[in-house]
């Protein structure tokens, strides 16, 4: 049997980070502490996103509430909560059991990564702010050694993004700087597409969800006539089943598609949307959902198995005052794990 425990820990930004659906000042987080009769544990973390995340938080709560300070066996926390309505949840869980079974000393995938031999390629995360600060944040991930950075687009005005856009183009052509754009589907179908010429001006890797999601149609129309290529990534929050994942990919065919595991309910589900996605020559990349050092070190770890040197979106450790501690570090514009450094658990 399975001792669990369950902590509330939520996350204060350093800097409100801005987006088009709001800023963000603190995200909702639940560590999951699992310990067998062996005395080995393991380490979950269950973190929603406010308008974005769909697991119920009432029902959440409940869940874990029933949970603490039970002793359940796996199939029990498996059994007791619809995997396809808490996919946040589901991502703890599943994390948490895989640490465990590793007995929880935070390498949940054994890797030249976790040995210290080997980083990740990630992208340097520019918040939504005014141009001036934007243009701040810019010049902090070069310096930094970033060599891909990722702009949120779609919440200041338009004719100010694409500034900075111009600037950052004027500094360093697409040989020397990838960047990505994402506008947590900001545009309106009607003008999406004018949008999209006019961005592709600079040279883009590839823009996030233009349009909101739900819009198949709208969405296929533009990953068929688009300057630059698209992304999916809301698109994929609350698909489960595996004949809509693969209904989804076929009606909107998109150039990319983006997998945040606690959104889309955990590595297992994510691992079967990049299948589709190889399946149909559909390119794709991992990003965290703003976890702390906990989520992201399972994703990091997990990622680095799938053999891929595209940067990925793992560069959110640093962006809260009350992170775990833990043997992650950033260092020119990639993620790395230390095994001589530990794990500062609660």
């Amino acid at each position: 049997m399975i001792h669990v425990r369950v902590i509330q820990h939520p996350l204060d930004f350093i800097k409100p980070g801005g987006t088009s659906r709001g800023v963000l000042n603190q995200k909702p987080t639940w560590y999951l502490h699992l310990t067998d009769e062996n005395g080995n544990s393991g380490w979950g973390e269950c973190s929603l996103i406010p308008k974005l995340s769909i697991d119920p938080v009432d029902e959440l709560e409940k869940v874990l509430a029933d949970w603490n300070n039970q002793k359940l066996s796996s199939e029990e926390l498996n059994e007791s909560f619809d995997h396809a309505r808490f996919p946040a949840l589901s991502f703890a869980l599943e994390t948490a059991l895989i640490d465990l079974k590793q007995a929880g000393e935070g390498i949940l995938f054994p890797s030249e990564f976790t040995n210290g031999k080997a980083l990740i390629p990630i992208n340097g995360l520019i918040w939504m702010a005014p141009k001036a600060d934007m243009l701040e944040q810019v010049k902090s991930k070069l310096e930094a050694g970033f060599t891909c950075i990722k702009l949120k687009i779609g919440a200041i005005d338009f004719e100010e993004e694409l500034e900075v856009l111009k600037f950052i183009r004027s500094q360093f052509t697409a040989n020397e700087i990838e960047i990505r754009v994402d506008a947590n589907g900001a545009f309106n179908p009607q003008d999406a597409l004018e949008k999209l010429n006019r961005l592709s001006a600079f040279h883009l890797h590839s823009i996030e969800q233009p349009i909101k999601q739900n819009q198949w149609e709208q969405m296929a129309q533009l990953c068929a006539s688009t300057p630059l290529p698209i992304a999916l990534d809301e698109e994929l929050i609350g698909i489960s089943d595996s004949k809509q994942k693969a209904a989804c990919l076929d009606a909107i065919q998109p150039q990319y598609i983006i997998l945040k595991p606690s959104l889309v309910g955990g590595l297992s589900a994510a691992k079967e949307w990049i299948d589709l996605a190889e399946e149909r020559n559909i390119g794709w990349w991992n990003t965290s959902a703003l976890e702390s050092n906990v989520g992201l070190n399972a994703i990091a770890q997990w990622t680095f198995t799938l053999n891929t040197d595209m940067p990925q979106g793992l560069g959110t450790g640093q962006l809260f005052k009350n992170n775990t501690p833990s043997p992650l570090y950033m260092e020119n514009g990639q993620v790395g794990y230390n095994p001589n450094e530990s794990w500062s658990l609660l």
